[in-house]
């Protein structure tokens, strides 16, 4: 009997021969493998990373981070066709533009609406401004109680557009118009939505504006 064998103890419980069993260790190896792997994986994604980073930082690959000039970067900033880029020489502020003097236009003023003597009070301050004012007094069958905006300037397709941009800034919310007319007057027809001519402060001012333009401001990203 083996040493092996416990007391009282045999048949198949016997051990015989001299090959003793051996209690295995617990296999490791797998979990030691994924660790391994899983150790590869996150330095390939840390190093991918780094040369994303290094890509932005040094404006390669798609040209996002790229640095450039403002125009480059700001699709608004771009200088027009010819516009002076800021910062170039130029030989003098932009010319002025010539506009007909208040005096050089004829206006004629309608009251299209139901207040009685509206055309002959529009009219003298208009002549206060300095208009030439032709004739002044209820407005034609066509517009006689029907227009409901502010009013409308009526004149040739022939006259000179610096005439009603003269005009417009006197009178807020018109609209423009044309008929066969020969002769460079224009009408000035008062509708329902009308209440005063703009204040003559404002109406400098815009006159001002129009005969020396200011340039745009420069675009900001």
């Amino acid at each position: 009997m083996s040493m092996l064998t416990p007391p009282g103890m045999g048949g198949k419980y016997r051990v015989t021969g001299t090959a003793y069993p051996r209690l295995s260790r617990p296999r490791r190896r797998r979990r030691i493998v994924f660790t391994l792997l899983g150790a590869v994986l996150g330095l390939a994604v840390l190093a991918y990373g780094s040369l994303q980073l290094i890509h932005v930082f040094r404006g390669d690959g798609d040209g996002r981070g790229k640095r450039g000039t403002a125009a480059e970067n700001c699709p608004s900033a771009k200088p027009k066709p010819g516009a002076v880029p800021a910062g170039a020489p130029s030989a003098g502020a932009a010319p002025a533009v010539v506009l007909p003097k208040p005096g050089d236009i004829t206006v004629n003023v309608y009251n299209a609406t139901q207040r009685a003597g509206l055309a002959k009070a529009v009219g003298d301050e208009l002549k206060k401004r300095g208009f030439t004012v032709g004739q002044v007094g209820n407005a034609p069958a066509d517009f006689d109680k029907k227009v409901p905006g502010t009013g409308i300037l009526l004149g040739s397709a022939k006259t000179d557009k610096a005439v009603y941009s003269v005009l417009g800034t006197q009178i807020d919310g018109d609209t423009l118009q044309n008929d066969a007319r020969e002769g460079g007057d224009v009408d000035l027809i008062l509708g329902d939505a009308f209440t005063q001519l703009s204040p003559q402060e404002a109406a400098d001012k815009e006159l001002a504006l129009l005969a020396n333009p200011q340039p745009a401001p420069a675009a900001t990203c």
